[in-house]
């Protein structure tokens, strides 16, 4: 293995390609996302995207962009990783979902556990790990200070390649109460259920259920008291400490809604894709009969959804630097004010790109072009099942709001 010495003289591995860029990433990604449209069917038919896919998305280093270096990621930062979200989403939502909830928590692993757990957690060099935020099962502490885990968690997006899981259960407090507790658990210490398909869309994103069996989980593997996306990153993190990277030390409410708008703009624009071949191709219904880009009305559904995907689209960047710019002042500027607010632009974002599909698109394509299987119909289902999320359909829409209001007043929740 070739390793290259850090600034304390220490020996970390490099990346498979150490000259690669962000923006030959971002590439590979606009590359491969069209390759992933005639692809659909199949992907939702066996739920999840396909092996050769996976091999794809390992040669091109996108399961490595938010490790760490010193564990021979590329730590390109949330802005590539974002934007080949972007990219994968619009070739095919159910692929991009699932790849993007399974990479997407090596940022969560580098920023929240110590140096320890990360070493065992990136050893492997891809680290994919499925994470669900809704406390389930039991954990039962040791005398030696680990946790005996049971239970089943639903929806881990990105199971069927996962290396680990990361999930939430309800432990005693101090005072007694209930309170989460975090933790990660590798390949081998759970099983996937073939439970996912059924829904009404993102039927390919891999969100299968993961049955936990008596699993011993040493204590440098979890963070008794800790919710994911209720965390105080003012006083610093493990993360942040460790790599010298301010994105290690950052709002983790208000990412993991970047990752969900990135999603959204994605699939819209796939939508917009699918629109504008069909104004290129059909004619109107009603005279004067002419091809659909040539009459005023398709004009005007083609050109206001547009519109509206292409503010979403910029919206979700400039929110991403205001988060990378935030992290780059140090952990203490990232306030709860600063994570909320972030929060409630990524819901505009996602509803700016669901009415742009659902109020302009897909009712204008035409009854042909919204049988099933077709690609407007797959995103208007994959957009829909995006809405009705916990933590889009509630958290979002109604405590994120309130929360940023009482924030910014100083009022308690």
């Amino acid at each position: 293995m070739t390793t290259v010495k850090d600034v304390t003289g220490a020996d970390f591995p490099l990346p498979p390609e150490p000259g690669l860029t962000p923006a030959e990433v971002i590439a590979r990604a606009e590359a491969i996302g069209p390759t992933l449209v005639a692809r659909q069917a199949e992907t939702e038919q066996r739920t999840f995207y396909a092996e050769d896919t996976h091999r794809e998305f390992e040669k091109a280093g996108f399961y490595r962009l938010l490790t760490p270096r010193r564990y021979g990621g590329y730590e390109f930062g949330i802005d590539t990783f974002l934007r080949v979200t972007t990219a994968l989403a619009r070739g095919c939502p159910s692929t991009a979902w699932m790849f993007c909830l399974g990479a997407t928590h090596a940022l969560q692993a580098a920023t929240l556990f110590g140096e320890r757990a990360q070493a065992e957690l990136f050893k492997e060099g891809n680290f994919i790990a499925p994470a669900t935020i809704v406390p389930s099962g039991t954990a039962e502490s040791t005398p030696d200070g680990d946790w005996i885990i049971d239970g089943t968690w639903h929806y881990c997006s990105g199971s069927p390649y996962a290396t680990h899981f990361i999930g939430h259960t309800l432990i005693d407090g101090e005072d007694g109460e209930k309170v989460p507790m975090l933790f990660v658990v590798p390949r081998e210490q759970w099983r996937r259920l073939d439970n996912w398909g059924g829904q009404l869309g993102l039927k390919g994103s891999g969100s299968h259920s993961i049955v936990i069996d008596h699993a011993r989980v040493p204590a440098h593997l979890t963070l008794p008291g800790t919710h994911m996306s209720e965390i105080d990153v003012t006083k610093g993190t493990p993360g942040y400490a460790l790599h010298g990277n301010g994105e290690y030390g950052g709002g983790q409410l208000s990412f993991m809604l970047l990752e969900v708008a990135c999603l959204a703009v994605g699939i819209a624009q796939g939508a917009l894709d699918a629109y504008e071949e069909l104004m290129r191709s059909r004619l109107t219904l009603f005279p004067p009969v002419v091809p659909r880009h040539e009459h005023p009305d398709y004009q005007f559904w083609y050109g206001e959804a547009a519109g509206m995907i292409a503010t979403a689209e910029a919206a979700v960047q400039q929110a991403t630097r205001t988060w990378q710019e935030i992290c780059a002042a140090g952990p203490s500027a990232f306030s709860q004010e600063n994570d909320l607010r972030l929060a409630t632009i990524c819901r505009e974002v996602i509803r700016l790109s669901w009415h742009a599909v659902e109020r302009n698109l897909f009712p204008t394509a035409g009854s042909s072009a919204v049988r099933q299987g077709e690609r407007i119909e797959r995103v208007w289902r994959d957009l829909s099942t995006l809405q009705s999320h916990a933590g889009i359909g509630v958290l979002l829409a109604t405590v994120t709001t309130r929360s940023l209001a009482q924030a910014h007043f100083g009022e308690a929740a």
